[in-house]
């Protein structure tokens, strides 16, 4: 089959198409037709080297998809787990996205929401996964509290500011341009901050810090984000953009009995992201079907164009998610 190879560890001249054999399923997976992946920080790091497989996964970049199921696991009932070959669907991955088949662990499956073309329901998996588990279900971001979100025009950033704002949060985002703050507001945050020249936490303090802090940056945003922090705040760390060492002013944190948090997607137990999946599927495909969240695109390029793709990742002058195609 059709799928990403790396000549080794380096620069997106290393990517290229190639053939590849089938995946093999496993007990519990199912067997997808890939229609389009998207393009994620992290998978650029793993083709740095920087970002390592977990044991027993697939080696091809990529933690999404969507496609069409072509085979059920032998253990993999359609009664019992609500899928038949055929059915459109969009799906959290470990790995092996870059291809024109994956095996993806059923509970890992999502149907595509109403509303979304299948291509472009390749977008969703990853973002809507992370702003939920990490948002919602760790932070416990509730209607009325301040959210800020670092890059806001990113594929997690643009995800963020329309759930919380769904969700009646009061949305603060940074972004580094004009064009991109403008389609920050237009997404619904209330309040956006250009990094280059304001100072967030300033910006935050005048408003009473930030009940929910989502950071991409880590070490570099470490002791501002706690500083822009409200009285019992939660800082969410997902990335380490920023470096993966700082000093943290515990006395600060006890002053406002506040919270930092450091988490993966990638690495949780199948269980864990099932339960996430399921959750995703309850709580944000109806705000996505009826329009209130939307899977913002900047490009569709062919599987081939994966290296102009990874460029463009790196370049940070996208908005949204960048999709390839099969």
């Amino acid at each position: 089959m059709r799928a990403v190879i790396a000549s080794g560890a380096g620069g997106p001249e290393v990517l290229s198409v190639g053939e590849v054999p089938e995946p093999t399923l496993r007990p519990g997976e199912v067997l997808v037709d890939v229609a389009a992946t998207a393009v994620n920080r992290a998978d650029t790091l793993q083709r740095m080297g920087l970002y390592p497989v977990p044991p027993g996964n697939s080696e091809i970049i990529g933690l999404e998809c969507s496609g069409t199921i072509a085979e059920l696991g032998p253990d993999v009932g359609s009664e019992a787990d609500g899928w038949s070959v055929g059915d459109e669907v969009c799906a959290l991955l470990t790995g092996g996205g870059y291809a024109a088949r994956v095996a993806v662990p059923a509970g890992q499956l999502m149907p595509v929401p109403d509303g979304v073309s299948l291509v472009d329901a390749a977008a969703l998996p990853e973002v809507a996964c992370t702003v939920w588990s990490n948002v919602f279900m760790v932070a416990g971001l509730q209607p009325g509290e301040t959210f800020l979100v670092h890059g806001g025009a990113g594929g997690i950033g643009t995800m963020a500011i329309q759930l919380a704002t769904a969700l009646s949060a009061k949305v603060f985002t940074t972004a580094g341009s004009a064009e991109k703050l403008a389609i920050c507001a237009d997404l619904g945050a209330d309040v956006t901050i250009n990094y280059r020249d304001e100072d967030f936490v300033e910006v935050l303090k005048a408003h009473g810090g930030a009940d929910v802090i989502l950071d991409n940056m880590g070490a570099k945003y470490l002791a501002r984000n706690i500083d822009a922090l409200a009285t019992s705040g939660r800082l969410v760390i997902i990335g380490m953009q920023g470096g993966v060492k700082a000093e943290l002013d515990i006395s600060a944190l006890l002053r406002k009995r506040a919270a930092v948090i450091a988490t993966t997607l990638r690495a949780r137990p199948a269980e864990e992201k099932a339960a996430i999946c399921a959750e995703v599927v309850e709580h944000v495909w109806p705000l996505v079907a009826e329009g209130a969240v939307v899977p913002v695109v900047h490009d569709r390029l062919p599987l081939e164009e994966v290296a102009t793709a990874h460029r463009l990742m790196e370049d940070s002058g996208h908005i949204g998610k960048i999709v390839l195609t099969l």
